[in-house]
């Protein structure tokens, strides 16, 4: 399994670059042309529009001039791949810490050391990362950094090149997958396809849909009511809600462009 995994992932990045421009035969992006979701193209940052269009599960990063300086970044095409790199962390970093606070959590009481009761709260025990192979897989440092020895989960979701549709071709979870919240983690949607793949397989893996949080840095409006009608149960949490989504985001992370 490890071997066929290392040979499939050698094309991934190009592969999802593929599946994320899906183009009719004038050029034109699909997803900005369907006319079924009523979603205009362009950038969407109102919290009433959110709710409106793609329910209370669905959230944004909120957007202050530190996030707006890394969105500016990682979309700039002179950004040099460190630099690239280095941002994106950061903004990885702070969607993660987000999404951490979608998580259900419970009342504890400690006592400090002067004897003091504390009254707290503590997540509950079940957390479990998964990465969509390969580039949700830039975002794992970024939970790990933030969940002490977390697991994390792994799926590789493949696209015909002439169909561009969408299949799962590995999987790899914990045994008790099924009784875990669940972070989802994938940088780029831009059609919503992959994401769709990957939640149905953790479903059929007994992970219930309202168990799993996805973290998402791009995400396009089309993409998002796909995936939202879809999985009216999933959270979503993305950085930013926008028509043109940086596809360009695995390749220079990982440096193969």
């Amino acid at each position: 399994m490890c071997a066929s995994l290392d040979n499939l992932t050698k094309t991934k990045d190009n592969e999802e670059y593929a599946d994320e421009n899906i183009n009719d035969a004038n050029g034109n992006s699909t997803f900005e042309m369907d006319s079924v979701t009523n979603i205009i193209a362009r950038a969407i940052t109102s919290s009433e529009e959110v709710l409106r269009n793609f329910g209370a599960n669905f959230k944004i990063l909120e957007c202050n001039p530190q996030v707006s300086e890394l969105l500016t970044i990682i979309r700039d095409k002179n950004t040099s791949r460190s630099d690239f790199k280095f941002y994106a962390d950061r903004l990885i970093r702070l969607v993660i810490e987000e999404s951490l606070n979608q998580l259900p959590y419970t009342d504890c009481s400690v006592e400090t050391p002067t004897g003091a009761i504390y009254d707290g709260l503590k997540y509950r025990s079940g957390n479990c990362g998964v990465s969509i192979i390969r580039s949700g897989e830039a975002m794992e440092q970024g939970l790990r950094d933030c969940c002490r020895s977390i697991r994390i989960g792994k799926i590789l979701v493949e696209s015909d090149s002439d169909t561009h549709a969408a299949r799962v071709v590995y999987a790899r979870f914990p045994d008790d997958i099924a009784r875990r919240q669940i972070l989802l983690m994938y940088p780029i949607m831009s059609t919503g396809n992959t994401v769709l793949q990957a939640v149905n397989v953790l479903k059929e893996h007994g992970v219930p849909e309202s168990s799993i949080i996805l973290s998402n840095l791009f995400c396009t409006p089309i993409a998002a009511k796909c995936v939202v009608s879809a999985f009216p149960r999933l959270k979503i949490l993305t950085s930013e809600l926008h028509p043109v989504a940086p596809n360009h985001f695995g390749q220079k992370y990982f440096g193969t462009d």
